[in-house]
């Protein structure tokens, strides 16, 4: 074993030795959160009812409520005065965009025709689910997989920027304009404002981002950066797991009941999304490697390109087509699927650091 490889494997040691029991055993908590929400949602009559009517302008208070509790400890921890280094960093940048705007929407158009060219609604939907780009939760996957924290925040802020401008024009390419002169039938045509869109921004992005912000800030003029970084950021670090599954709770609660009675459907929906998740994020992983960028950001790249923001998807398929449509449905079973994959994700991704260590 060479001396890089050691020094590789006794700082996986270390960090696995760290590792709370909330850590250790992520991925059972959110199995069983996503199994108590399920449950929940099919044994407590009304209960989805009663959470989807707590909302603000289209958004979920619940789970709004949650994410913001996951995002806020992950966006403290963001080094803000570094994030020149990643704005800086073209082949990143210019990756992201690409990859995010060009290759992800692409993608999922090709694979909905793919596999559900018989079944309109769910189609649409998936392609929707395509086209909102991760803004939220890709936070916490690329934290777990000890991706680059300032790179994750530009590149989460990037999309959102493009999200309210290219949303409604990607909308109308993908699902009006290019069926018709690919002869595929009529188009869709998607009813949301770039004001809805850029409040879903707000809230899910631009309020931890200054939460987080304002905390680094005035955490340091008091404490000084190493003791806000080894004294008070632990002691908010295992609420972003507990604002995760809170969120998954919540989220499968309100659409419990629509996935465990269509599990027929909920199976032809999740096959291209399965697919959809393996080719953007081993193929972006691949890239990041192959252009020279070092593992943190690599994941990084990875994880901003494969995650979708589910609670855009759904509210504009809702918005758009009704709560019982098919498309909602596509929209609710997104998370279902892209939760479990991303969390194995977030393992392989660790597996690899060690190669990026050898080479």
């Amino acid at each position: 074993m060479t001396r890089t490889e050691a020094t590789a494997t006794t700082e996986e040691s270390s960090i696995v030795a760290k590792l709370s029991t909330l850590d250790r055993f992520l991925a059972v908590w959110i199995l069983l959160a996503m199994a108590l929400g399920l449950g929940l949602g099919r044994a407590v009559p009304g209960l989805d009812d009663a959470l989807a009517a707590v909302e603000v302008g289209g958004i979920s208070l619940p789970i709004a409520v949650g994410l913001l509790i996951m995002m806020y400890p992950v966006l403290a921890k963001v080094r803000y005065d570094r994030l020149d280094a990643v704005t800086g960093d073209k082949k990143l940048m210019v990756s992201s965009l690409v990859v995010n705007w060009l290759i992800g929407p692409a993608v999922m158009f090709a694979l909905a025709w793919i596999f559900l060219p018989d079944l309109p609604e769910y189609r649409t939907g998936l392609i929707i689910v395509g086209l909102a780009r991760c803004i939220a939760m890709v936070i916490i996957w690329n934290d777990l997989a000890r991706g680059d924290r300032e790179a994750a925040a530009v590149l989460v802020a990037l999309n959102s920027l493009f999200q309210v401008l290219a949303f409604g024009v990607l909308g109308w390419f993908y699902l009006d304009l290019l069926p018709g002169r690919l002869n595929l039938g009529d188009g869709e045509h998607l009813d949301i404002s770039m004001g809805k869109i850029a409040l879903n921004v707000v809230v899910f992005l631009g309020v931890p981002l200054l939460a987080g912000f304002l905390t680094r800030r005035v955490g340091e003029r008091k404490l000084g950066r190493e003791t806000y970084e080894t004294g008070f950021l632990p002691k908010i670090g295992p609420w972003a797991l507990y604002g995760l599954l809170f969120t998954i709770v919540v989220l499968f609660a309100l659409q419990g009941r629509t996935i465990t009675s269509q599990p027929l459907d909920v199976a032809r929906i999740a096959l291209p999304l399965l697919v959809y998740f393996a080719l953007m994020w081993f193929g972006t992983f691949a890239l990041g490697k192959a252009i020279g960028l070092a593992y943190d950001r690599t994941a990084t790249l990875a994880f901003t390109a494969a995650g979708n923001n589910f609670e855009l998807a759904i509210a504009v398929a809702i918005a758009t087509f009704g709560v019982t449509s098919g498309q909602a449905l596509s929209g609710v079973v997104g998370p279902l699927i892209e939760v479990p994959v991303l969390v194995a994700l977030v393992y392989v991704s660790l597996a690899w650091r060690r190669k990026f260590a050898r080479a």
